[in-house]
């Protein structure tokens, strides 16, 4: 699993905040107490001083140190029955003054030993959504909503073969997938919504995903090449189409087509075939518009690296908007 870095970056602060914080709130309810049951005080510091009492233990050359260690043992266990019942004496719960964490179970770290959290997992999963910048159409798209009573009966079995086999991919997506797409069709037809829910799964699985259009790709690449200034952020924007793990460039065709959106295109398809990287393009052109529109380097790789899906049938939206009015 390769988390996006960024993402991964800020979630591990987060978390390294959270559990600061959360000593930090125990540390406030132990002294606010201590000014309330000074006996509390003198326990803690009883406890306190363990380590140091085990260091003398052993620095001494006792010839049976594992028995006074247990007997150290055994006294801080009184001690920690005393403190309690003191709290409760006091009117307090007997964990008052305990570090509450939001996950018992890594103490948020994000940790559990050496393997990462189920909590952290969640958080770089949203966190995934969000960065892969489809992050509604993910909530809304995927496949348990995906309708195959859509397609007429020609295009019905076709159909269920693509889903089944994106379904796959998406199940099977590791480091070593190496597999691209493209999803040729009319406007309206499944291609955004099988390719949102190929997003979520890649997300869900632990990758990086990044879904983007044609227009807002080429325009990334221009506000680098030609905004008065181009900073980190912009320059970090246009890293991630060669880093991301698995690219989705929707609706290919709408873009301007001049010779530097055509560069940057035939750059981004390039790099990511010889990175062996996963990428979808999804487009509205036919195999003959493309042909036209684009250069032989682009249109040599989208055919001869890519797996073409062609979508048919009647809009699904249209479809919809139809059985609403019923």
């Amino acid at each position: 699993m390769a988390y996006n870095r960024d993402d991964y970056v800020r979630i591990k602060e987060e978390f390294s905040n959270k559990y600061a914080k959360a000593q930090k709130r125990a540390e406030v309810r132990r002294f606010e107490l201590y000014g309330i049951i000074p006996e509390l005080r003198e326990l803690d510091g009883l406890l306190s001083g363990t380590g140091m009492e085990i260091m003398k233990i052993i620095a001494s050359g006792e010839a049976d140190p594992e028995k006074k260690i247990a007997e150290l043992k055994e006294r801080n266990a009184k001690i920690i029955e005393e403190r309690r019942a003191l709290l409760v004496k006091n009117g307090y719960a007997p964990d008052y003054t305990d570090v509450k964490y939001e996950c018992e179970k890594c103490s948020d770290t994000g940790f559990d030993g050496t393997k990462m959290c189920e909590c952290m997992k969640r958080e770089l999963i949203l966190a995934g959504y969000e960065s892969s910048g489809i992050a509604e159409l993910i909530r809304t798209q995927n496949f348990e909503n995906f309708s195959l009573d859509y397609y007429a009966d020609a295009d019905n079995a076709r159909m269920k073969g693509c889903v089944d086999m994106l379904k796959r991919f998406a199940k099977d997506f590791d480091s070593d997938t190496y597999c691209n797409f493209l999803m040729l069709g009319a406007t309206g037809l499944g291609k955004t919504h099988l390719s949102s829910a190929v997003a979520k799964e890649v997300i869900d699985r632990g990758f990086d995903v990044l879904y983007v259009t044609s227009v807002g790709m080429t325009g990334d690449f221009e506000a680098e090449r030609f905004g008065n200034s181009v900073g980190t952020r912009q320059r970090n924007k246009t890293s991630r189409y060669y880093e991301a793990e698995l690219l989705i460039i929707d609706d290919l065709g709408t873009e301007v087509s001049n010779q530097f959106t055509l560069s940057c295109l035939y750059d981004v398809i390039n790099t990511r075939i010889n990175k062996r990287l996963c990428t979808f393009v999804n487009t509205n052109l036919t195999a003959k518009e493309i042909d036209a529109r684009y250069s032989e380097r682009i249109t040599s790789r989208l055919f001869g690296e890519y797996n073409s899906i062609v979508f048919t049938g009647t809009d699904i939206r249209k479809q919809k908007r139809l059985n609403n009015r019923k």
